[in-house]
């Protein structure tokens, strides 16, 4: 038996975890790490499961060519090879826009994913990027962009230090945070009751969070910006505003949210005025306090402006970048995504629909079109690495259908899936205990200042390929190099890169030293290990890959500190409170008002022992809770004549469901989780407990407008009972 640590790659909450494992290499225990500074112990049940899903035996382990219709393992050399002839056949014939790339939820939890991503995407060579970023988050990083001139400069809550925590349409005792690393969030909103604070949740669903909560207030979906709007303008109408920095457009804020007092925020969104009112005067005299938000407002049709408001907010009672309220972290690398250019997007446009770029990417919602649109620049082939489309964007089935009339298709991920079964080729990655590990993004949101780094637990095996090298090699193909070429020739590159920005930047301790002698000092073994190297020596911490190696359990850097002053980059210099952009979605939130609501909608469910569409293939994971279920408030089961299963009806399809009447749920709003749906594919266990794909509903038409993000929550929908079916 041997023991080993690493960070817990699946989820945003970086818990620290110790692996028992016997002689062979099998996991046979999976426990919280209590040395780890950060987590300190914690784990929850998909943590315990990490051995599991890493020992899957339907996880790929060889490459897959897919000739006629059936499939056949493949060498490594001859899965490049078939990926050079696909590619440039589809270059020849069509050019480089007629090629698309996308990264999926779990590119972000890699080291090589985040080496990579801008290296593939260049040497692909087409303005059809696509990510899971427009299916989940990017509403929040726009507003940023808009009210601080950069869109990774995002807030996170000071958990440990807050008097008064506002979560709307966010349910971290189960998801566990998101763009919010925060490791045992449901002790620390535990915590922060012990020590006298209160906690207030605002969610359609009474929630695992709200259950924990002081106070729980129903909201019906999609409405949360007029609540957001009139705890603005009560802030300002009462004289209640303290911002703590300096900012632009406080007249225009109070112009913009004139109209949207408590009374008529509460005619549509059903919380009552009075609450309003009161949340707002809660959060002026707290003496600290934060508002959180994530995936219910972000996956709405204004989640952008729901994103911005809930910092205006947060500015606006003093509570920006200050301890105990929102704040910054300071991670221990260099952070050379940070351009310190003022936020722009619409750079170039999607062919079909013309929606805007942004962050240099085009909305997953219009992928469809630009595959199934004739004509110059349409998508024939495409390029996906770890993201299952067909259950995770809006109208799947459209997807599905789609992807089977491409020319050719290219999928790096582990298994055999409802979006790969399209694939000429697949090129698995290793397990994950076979590669090292750092958060290079989820440190950017952390509740703490924190560093940790895993080596690969287990070697790889004989002829085995790490996903640096699938990346790489994908990289060189796509550039136009043979499919035999070294792909340390990337890495090299790239390092090179690094460290050339390195002996420019002014104060750098690499400051005018030869790239040369300086690659000869990182330490690693692999390109993303120098990378990381360079970036940790390049970072404010001074730090190396060998300080982190000598820490297994982690290294605390301290509590977040103000740091406002050294990310702001708007042209004005301040933070800009009423951006013309989100003015113009005010408008169009005002028109709103006179629109009658929908008779039920839909929203997602978060699951504890779940994971968008990825762990459903873990037998200890499946059952129980974790099931496809639409919950539905006993009054709607009664009204509408439903019995065990409901016949859902959208604007773009149909499901039939089992139901869960709950009271946890408000009238007029049904509830069903995303990542379900799953075929007889490659997953049996998944095969076997299938549910029904919540995205078979969503309408791919309808975004948030400024972001482009794909709208989940609050879609239209009819029920009436269920007749014979052969639907899950």
């Amino acid at each position: 038996m041997r023991t080993a640590h690493r960070t817990c790659p699946i989820c945003d909450a970086v818990c620290g975890l110790r692996l028992e494992l016997d002689d062979t290499g099998h996991v046979t225990s999976v426990k919280g790490d209590p040395d780890d500074p950060f987590s300190k112990g914690y784990v929850c049940p998909k943590g315990a499961s990490l051995g599991r899903l890493d020992e899957d035996p339907d996880r790929l382990r060889v490459p897959m060519i897919r000739k006629n219709g059936e499939w056949f393992e493949a060498t490594w050399d001859e899965a490049f090879q078939a990926v050079e002839q696909g590619l440039s056949g589809v270059i020849e014939r069509y050019g480089r826009e007629a090629l698309a790339v996308y990264f999926g939820n779990p590119t972000f939890h890699t080291m090589a994913g985040f080496m990579y991503r801008m290296p593939l995407t260049q040497s692909l060579g087409t303005r059809n990027v696509f990510s899971a970023s427009t299916i989940d988050q990017i509403p929040k990083q726009v507003a940023c962009g808009y009210l601080l001139g950069d869109p990774f400069a995002i807030p996170v809550p000071d958990l440990d230090r807050t008097d008064y925590l506002l979560v709307i349409g966010a349910n971290p005792v189960e998801s566990h945070g998101s763009l919010c690393a925060a490791p045992d969030f449901p002790g620390r909103l535990k915590a922060l009751r012990r020590r006298g604070g209160k906690l207030v949740v605002v969610d359609p669903r009474r929630t695992r969070t709200a259950a924990v909560a002081d106070e729980h207030l129903f909201v019906r979906p999609g409405t949360d910006p007029y609540l957001l709007l009139a705890i603005v303008h009560t802030l300002l109408a009462e004289d209640l505003a303290t911002p703590g920095v300096e900012v632009n457009g406080i007249d225009e804020l109070r112009r913009l949210a004139a109209d949207f007092t408590p009374e008529a925020a509460a005619r549509v969104c059903g919380v009552p005025a009075e609450d309003i009112a009161r949340l707002a005067r809660e959060l002026a005299a707290a003496p600290t306090a934060a508002v959180y938000s994530r995936i219910g407002t972000c996956t709405a049709e204004f989640g952008t402006v729901s994103q911005w408001l809930v910092d205006v907010i947060n500015i606006l009672t003093g509570n920006f970048d200050r301890p105990g309220g929102v704040m910054f972290p300071r991670p221990a690398i260099v952070e050379i995504f940070r351009t310190g250019q003022p936020y722009a997007s619409g750079q170039w446009h999607s062919r079909a629909r013309g929606l805007p770029e942004v962050m240099g990417e085009l909305p997953v919602s219009t992928l469809a079109d630009e595959i199934e649109t004739p004509g110059e620049g349409q998508v024939r082939a495409l390029v996906t690495v770890g993201g299952n489309l067909v259950l995770s964007a809006p109208n799947g089935p459209r997807l599905d259908r789609a992807f089977a009339d491409l020319d050719f298709m290219v999928c790096v991920d582990p298994y055999l899936n409802e979006t790969t079964k399209h694939a000429d080729v697949i090129l698995p990655p290793p397990r994950m205990l076979q590669s090292p590990h750092y958060d290079f993004l989820l440190l950017i949101v952390s509740v703490r200042n924190y560093a940790r780094f895993s080596p690969a637990v287990l070697p790889l095996e004989p002829g085995q390929l790490s996903e640096a090298q699938i990346l790489s090699r994908l990289t060189l193909i796509a550039s136009g190099q043979s499919a035999d070429a070294d792909p340390a020739i990337l890495d090299e590159m790239i390092v090179g890169q690094v460290l050339g920005m390195a002996a420019t930047m002014p104060g750098s301790p690499f400051e005018g030293r030869d790239v040369a002698e300086l690659r000869a000092e990182l330490d690693g073994d692999s390109g993303p290990e120098l990378m990381l190297d360079a970036m940790l020596k390049l970072g404010p911490y001074g730090l190396s890959l060998a300080d982190l190696r000598d820490k297994p359990h982690g290294i605390d850097l301290g509590p977040l500190r103000p740091r406002l002053a050294e990310l702001l980059c708007t042209p004005s210099g301040r933070v800009e409170l009423a951006a013309p952009q989100l003015a113009e979605e005010v408008v169009r939130l005002r028109e709103r008002l006179a629109t009658p609501a929908a008779d039920v909608v839909l929203i997602g469910r978060r699951q504890l022992r779940s994971n968008n569409s990825w762990l459903h293939n873990v037998p200890t994971l499946v059952g129980g809770s974790n099931q496809c279920t639409l919950q539905i408030n006993p009054q709607d089961v009664t009204r509408l004549g439903l019995g065990d299963r409901a016949l859902v009806r959208s604007a773009v399809g149909e499901l039939v469901v089992p139901l869960e009447p709950t009271e946890t749920i408000m009238p007029g709003v049904v509830s069903l989780p995303h990542g379900w749906g799953h075929v007889a594919t490659g997953q049996q266990v998944a095969a076997r407990h299938a549910g029904a794909n919540a995205n078979t509903l969503t309408d791919e038409s309808v975004i948030d407008v400024l972001s482009g993000n794909a709208v989940f929550n609050g879609v239209p929908v009819t029920l009436s009972p269920a007749g014979p079916s052969t639907q899950p």
